[in-house]
């Protein structure tokens, strides 16, 4: 199922387990100015989406023979793991570029693009938890290597939680059972987000979650993308076993 805002792969699918990749894609739609007045190179940066994470996610949902729900706008267009209040909902300045089709945007076309990619990007994600009995939330992300004029990021996964531990500190422990591993608890950036997206469909439910982070150069490829989901998979599946103990 596609829509303007959003792809849903195994929507029938009957596992429990809810893949959500908020960042899948760096695609400006029709009726904005063409990559948002940004150079081909800043479209293709960590800034405009989650490299790798479209791929991951796709991967995990076949495993665990579940669905997945994927965006199909920038997050410069509108980010979806933000709130509708927060200040970085519309980023003007990112990673050192500064978009220019957001730097003048007024309320009018902010709500314009809330009505048109970031409220049913959501409501899709409501609709698609709800069809399942004691759902699992897995939200997929991926990271830079390094921000500009800051120190290089040594973690190869990081875990992201705010309040509910239960999913993340048993994938956590898995994980760093993993000798080839470095691991980030809540690193690079904390999972404590107000209104984001795991907040919304997971946390406030009281639903099992977690958000993964990978860094981008460990999934830039195909094979890399179902390598991962093949060694993400049982981890998670044995998580929330260990979780429902």
């Amino acid at each position: 199922m596609t829509a303007e805002s959003y792809e849903i792969v195994g929507k029938t699918r009957p596992s429990r387990v809810v893949c959500l990749c908020d960042h899948a894609t760096n695609t400006v739609p029709h009726g904005l100015p063409p990559r948002l007045g940004l150079p081909e190179s800043d479209m293709a940066r960590h800034i405009a989406y989650d490299i790798g994470a479209e791929g991951v996610t796709r991967a995990l949902a076949d495993a665990f023979n579940g669905p997945a729900l994927m965006s199909r706008f920038s997050r410069l267009v509108i980010d979806p793991n933000r709130g509708e209040d927060d200040p970085t909902l519309l980023m003007r300045l990112y990673d050192g570029s500064i978009i220019p089709a957001n730097r003048d945007a007024c309320h009018m076309e902010r709500e314009r693009r809330l009505d048109v990619y970031h409220r049913p990007y959501h409501n899709a994600a409501t609709a698609l938890v709800a069809q399942r009995e004691a759902p699992v939330v897995v939200s997929v992300h991926s990271f830079t290597p390094q921000l500009a004029g800051r120190p290089p990021r040594p973690w190869h996964v990081g875990v992201l939680y705010a309040r509910d531990e239960r999913l993340a500190a048993p994938l956590l422990s898995r994980l760093r059972a993993e000798s080839d591993l470095c691991v980030g608890d809540n690193e690079p950036y904390t999972g404590r987000l107000p209104g984001d997206t795991m907040e919304r469909h997971a946390l406030t439910h009281g639903h099992l979650h977690v958000l993964i982070e990978l860094r981008n150069d460990l999934i830039s490829s195909e094979t890399q993308q179902q390598a991962w989901a093949a060694r993400l998979a049982p981890m998670i599946t044995a998580a929330v076993a260990d979780a429902e103990r």
